[in-house]
């Protein structure tokens, strides 16, 4: 780790009853093709390399982040600690390869968007690079929880060097990461947050950032189009899970701020699975119709929204906003079919954690932070051509590899 420090909606114009049911006709004959999104079919629909092209990990500059010292309020989010603990903005320098093959286990929440496949790249990346064996253990998605329980205890039972949660829950891991620690096992978080004070380190990003970014490029784009006030629909993603709550608070946090009248009409909870964002992105436009003006949503939930305000013949109208990137949203940025995108940068993410792990067990670092946050990064049309979509996202036709063990071809 290397520091450098600096400055720190049926009458008033809403889709009608028939309509919606019509459109939910159509969709159903859409959606089996595109969840093609999915992980068996990522690498037949990953853009250009043109549009994005990664950096290799071997390439990597030091990542700029935020280390954030305790003392942090107890049982606190990560963004509880950014308000609470000492802040020092800086750089993570990657570290160099492990003295030996330490065994590290990354429970991740499902590997059903590109998001995860992301991560799931920046760890086995970094697992080559630095020697190291690491195991990908996801459950079944969001409604999973139960899942995730089970292979942590597994974990624990393997006797893994270290584990890596990406945790469902905000508070429901936190028993299981408490029973790691007693056993000897040292956790670490990744990306999805929790209020656990059994983590070693926490690696993620400012998640009410992610929805201050999302609503003030919202808020921006609205006054440049002359508009003196808005209404916003929010698909957030699973209700309980700690980055959405983030994403949410931190909407309605810029939207009080706004310059401009915000009116957040709606908000629908749910997986992130393409299919089932699908369904309720149709019953927000069923719901209002033509009042929108943007909705806004995460990985899962925002490419979603595409195929359901085309549609209602709404494309010109509504524009769709996503709350992070993933290679399938560059790519609609680049068409025009999603406008903006805040940035969490999962593959630094999860390039940080792993090396996290690595110079705690190797005994590299001196006093540990209490969580590292990565800066967020803003991606639209204006600015596509030269983003640094390496720090995101993997690269082109990257098909997702679950375990790594040193020695074996890359």
């Amino acid at each position: 780790m290397s520091i450098e420090t600096g400055g720190p909606r049926l009458d008033d114009g809403s889709i009608t009853g028939r309509q919606a049911k019509v459109g939910l006709i159509r969709l159903a004959g859409h959606v089996a093709r595109a969840a093609c999104v999915s992980v068996l079919c990522f690498a037949a629909t990953a853009p250009r390399a043109s549009a994005v092209e990664p950096g290799r990990a071997g390439e990597v500059s030091p990542i700029p982040v935020q280390f954030i010292f305790p003392p942090p309020k107890p049982q606190g989010t990560a963004d509880d600690a950014l308000a609470t603990g000492r802040v020092v903005n800086g750089h993570y320098a990657l570290t160099t390869p492990a003295s030996k093959p330490w065994r590290i286990a990354f429970l991740f929440p499902h590997l059903k968007d590109p998001y995860w496949i992301g991560c799931s790249y920046g760890v086995i990346s970094e697992a080559r690079r630095l020697g190291v064996a690491v195991d990908i253990l996801a459950a079944d998605g969001y409604n999973d929880l139960v899942g995730q329980l089970r292979k942590m205890d597994e974990s624990i039972a393997a006797r893994y060097d270290a584990i890596v949660i990406s945790p469902i829950s905000l508070t429901a891991n936190n028993a299981a990461i408490a029973r790691a620690r007693r056993q000897g096992v040292p956790v670490f978080e990744l990306a999805n947050d929790s209020t656990s004070d059994s983590l070693t380190v926490k690696v993620t990003t400012s998640l009410k950032a992610m929805g201050r970014s999302a609503m003030e490029w919202v808020i921006q784009d609205a006054r440049k189009r002359g508009l003196k006030a808005i209404n916003v629909a929010l698909l957030p993603g699973p209700e309980g899970a700690g980055w959405v709550s983030g994403e949410v608070a931190g909407s309605h946090e810029a939207a009080r701020r706004a310059s401009i009248k915000v009116n957040i009409l709606d908000t629908l909870y749910g997986d992130s699975d393409l299919v089932g964002q699908t369904q309720l992105a149709a019953q927000l436009l069923a719901r209002h119709g033509q009042k929108l003006d943007y909705i806004l949503g995460c990985t899962g939930c925002a490419p979603a929204a595409i195929l359901p305000v085309r549609e209602a013949g709404l494309s010109g109208k509504v524009r769709i906003v996503a709350y992070d990137l993933t290679r399938n949203i560059a790519e609609s940025i680049r068409k025009g079919e999603i406008a903006a995108a805040a940035d969490t940068k999962g593959v630094s993410q999860a390039r940080v954690a792993t090396n996290a792990v690595v110079s705690y067990l190797e005994g590299r670092d001196g006093k540990l932070p209490h969580t590292i946050l990565i800066k967020l990064g803003l991606v639209d049309r204006s600015n596509a051509a030269g983003y640094p979509f390496g720090a995101s996202i993997a690269p082109d036709g990257y098909v997702p590899v679950l375990s790594y063990r040193p020695g074996t071809a890359p």
